[in-house]
């Protein structure tokens, strides 16, 4: 980065750009830009083409957005000497001296905004002021200076959460979790320019945009902004949602690999929203955006995560005699959501809040008139600290709640037949420090769950939020105001498990086993409805597979067992993407306690596999061979591979599979060049309409050029 100014006598500006990287852990960047840390020095040179007399009447001026202003309140323009601290806290050191040459030492502030700055000189001989613009930066968070908010003390954690551009998103349910490879792809070309584009496409930007410039010092006040801004709906953000219907007019969010993609397609597209995203796809961006911002930031899946629409930390499910769901509660329960945290202090909260804070751009509730969620700090979250900013009642409740099940015979009649305060929020997970290990954070957001401690802090939060008790709503729905009021819920005299007889497999029929044993010496007689439905993550149903009625005499204390089969040619046109189906079964008797087993099940793709052909190294071609198989007894046709990753292909690369026969195997070959150094994540993903999509990742070390 050079220029000349004949007017100053100064010849080039040397900005030591690959130095000045180096030092701000910035080298990354695929950017020709010098891009920088808040509070740590960075040097510069400006050849002269005289000789300065004195240095005295030199100023410097780094200012940012389209009004920058040197104020208290507005820190957006910083004014300073050399050897003296301007007002915004800005200074500038003489680093050596020679005849034509002025070495300099420039320190930003730790709490400065972040954005592109521009610098410029100001001499001033005799009466006339001259200046000259010398240049431009960008300047991020800074999670190495210990002065900075978003300070990291650990240097793994730092490269984790900071500096990997690739990881996995957990997903599927709590007994079956399964890792998705994501490419967030931080530092590509292109991405820290649109990353900046995000907050200026921010409401608060539209309304008032010298205000929102000056409090991107904050990383509570910029990271709630992009939990708005991903998301579309209140301002056209990068991502629009959608949970049911088809994706015509879209992308499935399941085809999604990674961030970069998605990015650069709204930036091409003027900003118009990229159809179509759900929840990991909102958090993949999102991790994508504050780690190039240089926000610590990780990806968090919650298994069996509430949605309590009203806040009353209960969740209520009605179903009908024969299972079916009925829509008689705006609550919910998804198999499992995602959302991120981000490390940071919690100056208006207090020292005890500092560390991670969860941020959630999935569009569900509103938040000051806006969807937008957190940054709310999960030690609020552990305490019961409800009443605390930023939408800590609604983060509680999604690993919190209670979860309650009716069964509802008429208008008028209903049964409580399970309760349960263990469900929700379970095996809170995110990608381990250094490798793709899941690491369990349960602990971070509650404690032991039915332990003493547990419950105090539930009651706390009821407490604060008004609750009564728990359950007690404060506006019934007019759609259950004909109940009358619930018995206490008894205690079954008979349990029940669902098992699979196998792992099941895109395909191929399902074999389960109803078990069923009587707890007491009566004998009895149960009628039991087994009902099978395509589901989608959130467990909202798709399409009913299967229902099946039985009749089941049990001896004192006996046990049966009840053998079923869902084919491949029941399922197979109902089921969805998300690959889940929810086996029930009501269990019914003459006298006593129902009964509700439920099984959610999610058939397993066939394996792909990636061959790396040889030693990868920067700048040099390597092939890859990926070897797959057509799951279906029937041909497939019009199916693509894709593959992408960071450091290692810079557009999606896609080959066509114009067709496979029954079960066939089939290998496909093709060359990468690297172009940056180290563990780099290679994902693959074959697409096809037959089937949903079968994707694998490998890791591989890229050595540098020799």
């Amino acid at each position: 980065m050079s220029c000349v100014f004949s007017a100053l006598k100064i010849g080039k500006v040397n900005w030591q750009s690959k130095l000045n990287k180096a030092a701000h852990h910035t080298s990354d960047y695929s950017s020709t830009e010098l891009i920088l840390r808040r509070g740590q020095p960075f040097n510069i040179s400006l050849n002269l083409k005289t000789t300065a007399q004195s240095w005295d009447n030199f100023t410097f001026i780094a200012s940012t957005g389209n009004l920058p202003r040197a104020v208290i309140s507005y820190p957006t323009k910083a004014v300073f000497s050399l050897s003296e601290e301007g007002s915004n806290g800005w200074s500038a050191t003489q680093e050596s001296s020679e005849p034509r040459c002025l070495s300099l030492s420039i320190l930003s502030p730790a709490d400065a905004v972040v954005g592109r700055y521009k610098l410029q000189l100001q001499v001033l001989a005799g009466n006339k002021l001259s200046s000259k613009v010398l240049g431009h930066f960008v300047l991020l968070f800074n999670p190495w200076c210990p002065d900075d908010d978003v300070y990291m003390a650990n240097e793994k954690e730092r490269q984790e959460y900071v500096l990997n551009d690739s990881g996995i998103i957990f997903q599927g349910v709590e007994k079956d979790i399964q890792e998705e490879a994501w490419n967030y792809g931080q530092f590509e070309e292109d991405i820290l320019d649109i990353s900046l584009a995000v907050l200026d496409r921010s409401l608060n930007h539209r309304e008032d945009p010298a205000l929102d410039v000056s409090r991107r010092n904050s990383p509570v006040y910029v990271s709630r902004v992009i939990s708005a801004t991903v998301n579309s709906n209140d301002d056209k953000g990068v991502v629009e949602g959608k949970w049911s219907g088809r994706f015509r007019s879209g992308t499935n969010p399941l085809r999604w690999s990674g961030s970069v993609t998605i990015l650069r397609r709204w930036h091409r597209a003027r900003y118009r929203p990229v159809r179509y995203g759900q929840c990991w796809v909102f958090a993949g961006v999102t991790c994508t955006v504050l780690r190039c911002l240089g926000i610590p930031t990780r990806v968090i899946t919650n298994f069996n995560s509430a949605h309590d629409k009203n806040l009353n930390l209960s969740i209520d499910k009605y179903i009908d005699v024969s299972g079916n769901n009925l829509h008689l509660s705006e609550d919910s329960v998804w198999n499992f959501h995602v959302w991120n945290e981000s490390w940071f202090v919690r100056r208006d909260l207090g020292s005890f809040y500092d560390g991670w804070q969860v941020l959630d751009a999935t569009p569900q509730e509103r938040s000051k008139g806006i969807y937008q969620c957190g940054p709310a700090s999960t030690r609020a979250i552990k305490e019961g600290d409800v009443d605390l900013d930023f939408d800590s009642p609604f983060v509680f409740a999604a690993v919190n709640a209670d979860c309650v099940t009716w069964i509802r015979y008429s208008k008028k009649r209903k049964e409580r037949i399970y309760s349960d305060t263990r469900k929700i929020g379970k095996f809170i997970s995110t990608k381990a420090v250094g490798t793709n290990a899941r690491v369990d954070v349960t602990d971070n957001y509650k404690y032991p769950e039915g332990s003493l401690k547990e419950r105090q802090v539930y009651k706390k939060a009821l407490k604060l939020l008004g609750v009564k008790r728990p359950g007690k709503r404060s506006r019934i729905p007019r759609s259950r105001r004909g109940f009358s009021r619930a018995q206490p819920e008894q205690t079954p005299s008979i349990s029940g498990k669902l098992l699979l007889d196998a792992s099941p497999v895109v395909g191929q029929d399902i074999l389960l086993t109803l078990t069923l044993k009587n707890l007491i010496s009566d004998f009895k007689t149960i009628k039991v409805k087994l009902k099978a439905s395509a589901i989608l993550y959130t467990r909202k149903p798709k399409a009913e597979i299967l229902q099946l009625h039985r009749s089941v005499k049990l001896g004192s204390e006996e046990v049966k067992e009840i053998s079923f089969k869902i084919s491949y040619s029941q399922y197979k046109n109902s089921l969805v993407d998300d690959r889940k189906i929810l086996v029930t079964a009501v269990c019914q008797m003459k006298r006593g306690a129902s009964l509700l087993v439920e099984k959610d099940i999610v058939l397993q793709d066939p394996f792909l596999t990636i061959k790396v052909l040889g030693p990868a190294m920067v700048h040099k071609p390597v092939n890859v061979e990926v070897t797959f198989t057509n799951p279906l007894c029937e041909e497939v046709t019009d199916c693509v591979l894709r593959a992408e990753g960071s450091g290692l292909l810079k557009e999606q690369l896609r080959i066509c599979v114009e067709r496979m026969a029954p079960m066939e195997t089939s290998t496909v070959e093709f060359e990468i060049i690297p172009y940056r150094s180290g563990t780099r994540q290679l994902q693959v993903d074959l697409v096809c309409t037959h089937f949903s999509d079968i994707k694998g990742f490998v890791m591989l070390h890229v050595a540098p050029t020799q």
